[in-house]
């Protein structure tokens, strides 16, 4: 007889999320995943003028911030044949290339590292020896036992208070917390090193787009106006504020995350051959270099594997019927085709009917719709976007960076391939590519100095920024890597307003329920197969669940155990639509 287990919510995330899974002796046999709130932005923007949909769809995220404005200015550029100069090219790179940055090294300190390192156990570490294993690990500065015994004291007071604080509701003491106590202790100085970091990074959104989080983006190129000798433009002084929190942020990355990634990562080899799920990966490809028309020169090449094959990529066409989203368990009014036909998203409808159990709930009836999140398909196929995928596309491309930077860590951790297919491998590949991420945005703001230097300072393309100027119907597609994965938006055009818009988000390819054929998404599928020592502390879950790094929106409602609303926390930055 299988046994039931709910985690709900699952914390340490971006919005909401439910995973049912059923566990029979002591391993996951089937697995269920629901998100219980809406966003329905899609909605919002009908009838209003292209140009300003950035400014909404950015709002479907507080973590994502710039890359849903990326996402949607790409569009209505493709449907309207845009193309944008070469610096605004440039720009929009390294505000994207801060965005990785920040939003992984956040993502692995804040938000999954705590699945792994034991804060209380901190307790037990040497600080001499913490001292002598940092320092062989990486030249950071902050390595001397003064300093380690300092944080132990801070953890110390935090356990004799008996208030946590930032570190409650940890798994301490878990049997599958395997660290020793000096490497917990590392962890925990660098988490809180991490928060004061990552609020510096950010500032290269507040230089090139006015604030933090949603900054300003433009149709045609970026709103910031480079003039070195103006005080209210992108000037000298800015230009090399920006090149010093780049370079700030490249050093963070490979003497604090990348060490204590590694580090970890030796002592939890068996979890490279758990959270393998269905082998299919996806890349729209991001970063261009000569173009967003000329694919083949982004530095994230595009592609789909199929069954874990590295020996075959195949194309990805945003514009035919290759990729199509279905609702059948999903809470939206059935298409007019049927319930069991997909939509491709320029022909995507939004219309919200939640026929769900009235909460509270104990387990959810999956023979009915489960949840608010579409299922997206690429030819009928289930896929799994995010770091892995992308690595995995530009390994099997022939891309040598991604390959030297994969095989080496490989190497270092002394795990064959097949362990990339995996938690762990979902793991490593997002702090692999945040190195790579941040060398490439260097190279992004060493050729936009360049570019300045030879007197180019255009930043936008303005021929076609008026409407009588548009042809009466058209539509595009704005794609892009988002930290988590393929993120596409999709837009018609009519009469100068927008007629029709649908975002697909990395995580509705990865959280969504099961298609009209029964097959499972990522979530669903890496589930299968975990084991489970603890039902009543569930942490091999949260693991898998975490190494996706869910992004579902930016909302916090919380209720009694009989469903009624006592208190609603709101980001206001994220929410206010």
């Amino acid at each position: 007889m299988a046994n039931r287990i709910v985690v709900d919510p699952i914390t340490r995330i971006e919005g909401h999320l439910r995973i049912e899974v059923e566990v029979k002796d002591g391993k996951i046999t089937d697995a269920y995943s629901s998100s219980p709130m809406v966003r329905g932005l899609e909605n919002i923007v009908k009838g209003r003028d292209p140009r300003d949909v950035w400014a909404f769809v950015q709002r479907a995220c507080g973590v994502c911030t710039t890359i849903h404005a990326l996402a949607s200015v790409r569009s209505v550029e493709d449907s309207l044949g845009i193309d944008v100069p070469p610096n605004a090219e440039m720009v929009r790179n390294i505000m994207e290339g801060a965005l990785y940055m920040h939003d992984h090294t956040v993502h692995f300190y804040h938000l999954h590292a705590l699945d792994w390192v034991d804060v209380v156990n901190a307790l037990k570490a040497d600080p001499i020896a913490t001292s002598q294993l940092a320092q062989s690990i990486s030249n950071w500065p902050k390595s001397s036992p003064g300093y380690f015994s300092d944080i132990k004291k801070r953890i110390t007071r935090f356990v004799e208070s008996g208030q946590l604080g930032i570190f409650a509701n940890g798994y301490w003491g878990h049997p599958q917390m395997k660290l020793p106590p000096e490497v917990n202790l590392l962890a925990v100085a660098h988490y809180l090193e991490a928060l004061e970091w990552q609020k510096e990074i950010v500032k290269v959104h507040t230089i090139f787009g006015g604030k933090n989080p949603h900054p300003n983006y433009l149709v045609g190129g970026m709103a910031c106006a480079i003039n070195t000798e103006s005080p209210g433009g992108i000037n000298a002084e800015r230009l090399a504020y920006v090149g010093r929190l780049l370079q700030e942020g490249k050093e963070f990355i490979e003497q604090v995350y990348i060490p204590d990634l590694l580090a970890i990562a030796s002592f939890y080899k068996d979890w490279g051959a758990i959270g393998k799920g269905f082998g299919n990966y996806m890349s729209y490809g991001d970063f261009p270099t000569n173009g967003y028309g000329d694919i083949s020169n982004f530095k994230f090449p595009q592609g789909i594997i199929l069954d874990r094959d590295l020996s075959k990529v195949y194309d990805v066409n945003h514009r035919n019927e290759d990729i199509t989203e279905f609702v059948n368990n999903s809470w939206y009014k059935d298409y007019s085709e049927g319930k069991d036909q997909g939509k491709h998203p320029w022909d995507g409808e939004t219309n919200i009917n939640y026929s769900g159990p009235k909460p509270p709930y104990d387990q959810l009836d999956v023979t009915q719709k489960y949840s608010f999140i579409k299922t997206p398909r690429w030819q009928g196929k289930p896929m799994e976007v995010g770091p892995l995928a992308r690595l995995l596309v530009g390994y099997a491309r022939g891309n040598k960076e991604i390959q030297e930077a994969v095989n080496g860590a490989l190497s270092h951790l002394d795990v064959p391939v097949d362990a990339l297919f995996s938690t762990l491998g979902r793991t490593a590949a997002r702090g692999i590519e945040t190195q790579l991420v941040a060398n490439w945005t260097m190279e992004f703001y060493d050729t936009l100095l360049l570019n300045i230097k030879n007197g180019d300072t255009r930043m936008a393309n303005m021929t076609k920024w008026e409407p009588e100027l548009w042809p009466t119907e058209s539509k595009g597609v704005g794609f892009a890597e988002a930290p988590r994965g393929a993120l596409a938006h999709w837009i018609k055009i009519k009469e100068g307003k927008t007629e029709n818009y649908q975002l697909v988000v990395p995580s509705t390819w990865n959280a969504s329920p099961r298609d009209p054929k029964g097959q499972r998404s990522a979530y669903e599928s890496t589930l299968l197969d975990t084991p489970v020592a603890d039902p009543e502390l569930p942490l091999e879950i949260i693991r898998t669940i975490h190494s996706f790094d869910p992004c579902i929106a930016c909302a916090v409602h919380l209720y009694d155990e009989h469903g009624k609303h006592i208190s609603q926390v709101q980001n206001v930055s994220s929410c206010e639509i």
